[in-house]
């Protein structure tokens, strides 16, 4: 797509913090009133600052706390359309994919000032494709309502919030993007739970509906709360090549990358396991995914803060990435139920850890925070190609395996690890080949 020529670039995160938390009125399309280029300054705290992170909260909840939950779905499917592993992944997979690539469109849109229309177009598709799942009897309908419509719904929602919270932070910014993940974890936890213990009491159709009534729920809060503070930036290109020709961004894109192609195993096959090595029962399969869900949350804050005081949002990333590839390593040597519930528990808050700071990392590496929206959008969009990969390939890979899960774990292990390796080399290709910089 040819660049339309971007006239606004000088707005710098540099620039220093004023302690208050005005923000100006909205007007029209719900953006922002226009401020002189001059006149922004992030407040970096206050009430309306923080507020935005709980409007940020809340679609995560939506946003990426529906995808996590996928591992209950692929139990039901699995016991009532009686498919292979690799063949069910395939509609969570979409449903991940589509998350992250509308995120280029829905990133774009953000910085362009339409937040609040956006987060309502796809608070819609969301409840909608949900409220239809509710009545799917057949794979193909499933994969079109679940995986299709949701999946772009979900897309569309998750840029917006993460646009305007970077716009209210500088030396919080990594704590506050942490904090708005813990919405993840959370969802993670209230939906599947919702959706699992509903289904003895009122069959599956409406459990999957009361899940859609709690996403509208919060859709609805977060629109509310919401306040656009940049001035929108209406030029500029849907896609902006030159970023690749950063090293530092190119580097990241390509660790994100392997990063996400191997994340979602863990989420879509620890209840599983457990179930078939282990010999849980489904109910307490669906728990430790529960649990890991659950731990995911305090260790996002703890993270951000830590990545903002000492560490530096890239170096706690790469550290928190290589000691999730070796959790899953450590996962190989789980063979009973008190080694499942701990490793579910420690798994779950290194991979709250590792996910807390990814949007972080990014915005380190963004000096017009006007841009973060397009930016962050772009790694999304091809990261979004890696989880479509992801569970399909370890449910081929278990399948070829003839039920056992070594090797996917393996696998899995050394994708992650691999990404860290190449966040390493992130780091370096901004400090050099420095010990301790804080970056």
């Amino acid at each position: 797509m040819a660049a339309v020529p971007d006239i606004e670039k000088s707005a710098q995160v540099s620039r220093p913090p004023s302690r208050h938390g005005d923000v100006s009125e909205t007007q029209g399309e719900e953006m922002a009133t226009p401020l002189p280029e001059g006149d922004f300054q992030p407040p970096d705290g206050g009430l309306v600052a923080w507020s935005q992170v709980l409007a940020g909260v809340l679609i995560n909840m939506m946003a990426w706390g529906y995808p996590s939950t996928f591992g209950v779905y692929q139990l039901y499917y699995r016991d009532t359309l009686k498919l292979p592993e690799s063949q069910i992944s395939w509609i969570g997979s979409l449903q991940v994919f589509l998350a992250f690539a509308m995120c280029t469109v829905s990133g774009r849109l953000a910085d362009a000032g339409y937040v609040k229309s956006t987060i309502i177009a796809g608070s819609f598709m969301v409840v909608l494709g949900t409220m239809m799942t509710s009545l799917c009897k057949q794979y193909w309908q499933i994969f079109l309502a679940q995986g299709l419509l949701t999946g772009l719904g979900l897309g569309i929602v998750f840029m917006p919030p993460l646009s305007v919270i970077n716009s209210y932070f500088v030396t919080k910014r990594s704590s506050a993007l942490a904090i708005s993940a813990t919405g993840t974890g959370l969802g993670s936890v209230i939906l599947p739970a919702t959706i699992q213990y509903l289904i003895p009491q009122v069959g599956f159709p409406w459990a999957v509906r009361c899940a859609g009534f709690v996403t509208l729920f919060v859709a609805t809060l977060s629109v509310l709360i919401l306040r656009p503070k940049l001035r929108p930036r209406k030029s500029g290109p849907m896609v902006e090549w030159d970023a690749f020709r950063e090293g530092p961004y190119l580097l990241y894109t390509l660790g994100a990358f392997l990063f996400f192609w191997a994340l979602y195993f863990g989420f879509f096959y620890i209840n599983a396991y457990a179930r078939n090595v282990i010999h849980f029962s489904t109910t307490d399969s669906v728990q430790l995914l529960l649990i890991t869900n659950g731990m995911s949350v305090p260790s996002r804050p703890l993270t951000g803060y830590l990545a903002d005081r000492y560490f530096g949002p890239i170096n706690l990333y790469t550290f928190q990435t290589l000691v999730l590839g070796c959790m899953i390593f450590a996962w190989t040597g789980v063979k009973t139920r008190t080694g499942m519930y701990v490793f579910a528990a420690f798994f779950g808050l290194t991979v709250g850890a590792a996910q807390g700071l990814y949007a972080g990392s990014l915005a380190s590496l963004t000096k017009d925070p006007r841009k973060m929206g397009t930016r962050f959008g772009m790694v999304c969009t091809i990261v979004a190609f890696a989880s479509l990969a992801g569970p399909p390939t370890a449910g081929a890979i278990i399948d070829k395996s003839d039920g056992r899960y070594l090797w996917a774990q393996i696998w899995a292990g050394l994708v992650i690890v691999l990404a860290s390796l190449v966040l390493t080399a992130t780091r370096c290709a901004v400090t050099g080949f420095k010990l301790w910089v804080k970056i």
